[in-house]
């Protein structure tokens, strides 16, 4: 593979899909949604397990392939053994994936998801995005309702333009982009001998300044036919949005990739993207930006 494409390269277009093969019971609707997402973005798919290779396995997947109706005229499959996170970052890397599917699991008798250490793993760490799939079936999801989280950071355009990559695709009709008001910082902001009114402003500026902030970003972005309502919310980032989704009952939450060179102040406090995979409001989609 010509690693040299990896350079500079977009998150946009889906070129390749890859998807992981663990053989949970789950395993044949995350692959449906895999191809469904394929067959949709024209890209091709490739599925990867980490582990040993068996005729048991051959067999299953065989079987899971045939009922998901993928073609394996045109998927691939890898089986390799190792560390698990680390295989498949390189696999992903050496086959220049765009984007890895990954499915998460519910708490029992809980309606919470939650993804394991080695999909928490490779979310923090993958070179290209990642979409975790919170409730996976064999019939197509349907992604009606979109979140965006509009973070002011120079990689937010990238993730907004994949978000509409992704609507206009999946034919969805509007997406709304949120940005997050720390309120601790808000705090720290006014002083004590602060007056009510003029304290009130200050919270008036800042939000004012947050929506014009947010619409410049959104401005130079490509929405075409697709309406973004611009939405600033009040609240400690990652978990603000991720509640903001869940109430609003979001499909799909789109967020930026880790940051890599985390602060010590990053190391000290959660980190936003924690708050998010620490308890999966909805499906999400972890929008790596390469360039």
């Amino acid at each position: 593979m010509d690693l040299s494409k990896l350079k500079r390269r977009p998150a946009y277009p889906f070129e390749t899909i890859a998807v992981a093969i663990s053989f949970s019971p789950r395993c044949q609707s995350i692959l449906s949604e895999a191809k469904r997402l394929s067959d949709i973005f024209g890209a091709s798919l490739l599925l990867l397990h980490i582990g040993d290779k068996t005729s048991e396995k051959e067999q299953y997947l065989d079987g899971i392939m045939l009922a998901a109706k993928v073609d394996p005229n045109h998927s691939r499959i890898i089986w390799m053994e190792g560390d698990p996170v680390d295989t498949i970052l390189q696999l992903c890397k050496l086959n220049i994936v765009d984007l890895l599917v990954l499915g998460a699991l519910e708490k029992e008798n809980f309606l919470k998801f939650y993804i394991g250490s080695i999909a928490r793993n490779i979310s923090r760490k993958a070179k290209c995005s990642v979409l975790l799939l919170t409730n996976p079936t064999r019939e197509p999801l349907k992604f009606k309702k979109i979140v965006v989280n509009g973070v002011e950071n120079p990689k937010t355009i990238n993730t907004i333009n994949t978000s509409l990559y992704l609507a206009k695709h999946l034919k969805v009709k509007d997406i709304t982009i949120v940005n997050e008001m720390d309120v601790s910082g808000l705090a720290m902001a006014i002083s004590d001998n602060s007056t009510a009114p003029q304290t009130k402003e200050l919270k008036k500026n800042l939000a004012e300044d947050s929506v014009e902030t947010l619409q410049m970003i959104i401005d130079k972005c490509d929405a075409g036919d697709i309406k973004v309502t611009n939405k600033i919310i009040k609240g400690k980032p990652g978990y603000a949005i991720s509640k903001f989704s869940k109430d609003k009952k979001a499909d799909l939450l789109v967020i930026n990739s880790p940051d890599t060179h985390l602060n010590v102040f990053d190391r000290i406090f959660t980190h936003d993207i924690e708050f998010v995979l620490a308890n999966l409001p909805c499906n999400v989609l972890i929008v790596h930006s390469r360039v």
